[in-house]
């Protein structure tokens, strides 16, 4: 028992240790907790083995998924997957039948099994979860439609993976059922885990609102009641069908997440903790009992599955899924580099291995665990582990925008600049004005603009710019003041509807845009400009206008003439800013100096190029 002890505290302290050094360099922490398995494994120092926990590490396995599907079920809310339910929905049906079929398809053809495990590791690898999935987000900025799928897609296909791979395994391996049979044992299991860990979640709803306790105590127990509801889901599930409880402990948590839950904010400070301390000991447990021998005997064929379902099946999936216009090109490339596999794989796949031995089938067996902790092992170090690197590569962490009001100006506002790739996110105080900036897609804070909590809530430190953007001039310039002396943010615009108040913002350095020249400048181009006032309503669909600034890299000592020859065909330079602030069309022998600022005019693609050949990191 000491010895145990002694284990179960080395494997904690690596755990906490991987996550801070992982913090500290920025870099997802699931890649150091694999390696600090591997590190005390039997591979290496010996310190883990398979008989270690003995018959108890199934149980404790579970456990900690559970907690760790709660919590990403928690986080889960419905305003959040409505950023993306389309390409989710896709996602979590069509894509998980694309990757189970596809994923059984290339281990019958590479490794020549049988097409029962085939479809066992297939079923498997459909996982990612928020054990891997969470620790990448952290450290990678990305628009919220494309966190939202990534988010849903973990939590939902961890617990279609965990309830696929023991039907597979039990009608078609260990018995001799058929389709019909499979339907129907997959079915249950989905409707005896949703329904009792809505039952649970209802419960600990009905005490948590009802309670009678002292204000001293009330968050304390709050927290414990939701522990012993998450054990209670998924035991409960569990003694009806086995496999079910983690689909119940996600449930309860996706359910306890959408309702007004007193203390909702330390109870999500309490899971967050937990979870860290779960997903430390499970990860470094797990990756202790890899078997590189099981890995080494797949060689090239192995190869062949881990090419299959990560450059072929994942990138499948994605197009297919994310066809909704507000998912970039470059966004889809990053959602088909980032899937990496997690804990339930590892875990279920430990288990089922053992199970295979049983019924004598060695070789499948070693053949399962190889698969599937090569699959982890690559799609970890090759996906998670770069993916900070592979979002700069694509141009897909963008800091945010925020705009404050979510009326028609708003609204519109969010929808250029969403074409233009931005991340946006609204504040409105207005519950119908909030409900209909989310029927459009947009994120969307229900809150006040003014208010310093709601601003934090909106991430404002993260933010490049915030705009301005209500009918209220006095609301407008109190959320402007917060933005430049609170938050420090560097680019702040407004808009002014009483011209006589340009003044008070422009005092602020915002960017102030009288609303009656705004629309006097725009009506003035419809009739004198016609073609040009079209041209500008399309900005960010055919065309497009971007301005940089010259600097020392590149362009200082260039003409126009010599920049013309380096664009691409399509853009040309339209202006030309002077540091002193003067702005004109140049001509061929304008020479470019430091300060100086010039715009692109051109097509969509052929301005992006443009741009990101004299500022490729803008």
């Amino acid at each position: 028992m000491s010895s145990l002890v002694g284990v179960v505290a080395i494997v904690l302290a690596l755990g906490v240790a991987s996550r801070v050094l992982a913090d500290r360099l920025r870099l997802p922490s699931v890649l150091f907790l694999i390696l600090a398995g591997v590190l005390i494994g039997p591979e290496f120092l010996g310190v883990v083995s398979r008989e270690t926990f003995g018959g108890g590490l199934t149980t404790m396995v579970g456990v900690s998924v559970a907690i760790i599907l709660f919590e990403g079920g928690y986080h889960l809310n419905i305003d959040k997957l409505r950023e993306a339910p389309d390409a989710l929905f896709r996602v979590v049906t069509i894509g998980a039948a694309i990757t189970w079929l596809g994923t059984a398809a290339a281990v019958i053809v590479f490794l020549n099994t049988s097409i029962e495990v085939g479809l066992l590791v297939g079923a498997l690898l459909i996982a990612t979860g928020p054990t891997v999935i969470g620790p990448i987000l952290n450290v990678v900025t990305v628009r919220d439609h494309v966190g939202a799928l990534l988010e849903g897609e973990g939590v939902i296909n961890d617990v279609t993976a965990a309830i696929l791979v023991v039907v597979v395994f039990e009608v078609l391996i260990a018995g001799d059922g058929g389709g019909l049979q499979f339907v129907g044992e997959f079915a249950f299991r989905v409707a005896v885990g949703f329904a009792t860990g809505a039952l649970v979640a209802g419960g600990i709803w009905w005490v948590l609102s009802r309670s009678n306790v002292t204000p001293s105590n009330a968050a304390l127990h709050s927290r414990l009641i939701v522990l012993a509801g998450i054990l209670l889901a998924y035991g409960g599930a569990e003694t009806i069908a086995t496999e079910t409880g983690i689909g119940a402990a996600a449930m309860a948590g996706f359910v306890l997440g959408n309702v007004d839950l007193p203390h909702h904010e330390e109870v999500i400070d309490f899971l967050d903790d937990l979870s860290v301390v779960v997903l430390s000991f499970v990860f470094v447990a797990l990756a202790a009992l890899i078997d590189f021998g099981d890995i080494l005997a797949l060689g090239v064929a192995g190869v062949a599955v881990v090419i299959a379902v990560t450059l072929v099946l994942r990138p499948a999936v994605i197009y297919l899924s994310t066809t909704n216009e507000r998912f970039t090109r470059n966004e889809r490339l990053f959602l088909s580099a980032v899937g990496p596999r997690g804990i339930i794989p590892a875990s279920v796949a430990t288990l089922f291995a053992v199970e295979l031995q049983t019924l004598g089938r060695p070789q499948e067996a070693q053949l399962l665990a190889g698969t599937v902790f090569l699959i982890i092992f690559a799609t970890v170090i090759l996906q998670a582990g770069i993916a900070r690197q592979i979002a700069d590569y694509l141009e897909v962490s963008p800091m945010r925008t925020i705009i404050i009001g979510a009326g028609r100006v708003g609204l519109s506002l969010a929808e250029r600049l969403e074409q233009d790739g931005e991340n946006v996110l609204i504040i409105d105080e207005d519950s119908d004005a909030v409900e209909r900036s989310r029927e459009r897609g947009f994120r969307t804070i229900e809150g006040d603009g003014t208010d310093a909590d709601v601003l934090e809530r909106a991430e404002i430190d993260r933010a490049k710019t915030v705009v301005a953007a209500t009918p209220d001039d006095d609301v407008n310039l109190l959320a402007c003041q917060l933005a430049r002396t609170t938050f420090n943010v560097e680019k702040i615009a407004s808009r002014v509807n009483q011209p006589s108040n340009v003044d008070a913002f422009e005092s602020l350095g915002v960017r102030a845009i009288d609303l009656s020249m705004a629309t006097a400048w725009s009506l003035e181009n419809v009739l004198e400009r016609p073609s040009l006032s079209s041209w500008m309503n399309e900005i960010g669909r055919t065309g497009d206008v971007q301005e940089i600034e010259v600097t020392a890299e590149g362009l200082v000592g260039k003409t126009i003439a010599e920049l013309n020859a380096e664009i691409p065909d399509g853009c040309i330079v339209g202006l030309l800013t002077h540091s002193n602030g003067k702005t004109e069309v140049p001509t061929g022998d304008h020479t470019l100096a430091e300060g100086d600022r010039i715009t692109f005019i051109g097509q969509v693609d052929a301005v992006d190029r443009a741009v990101k050949r004299f500022h490729p990191h803008d």
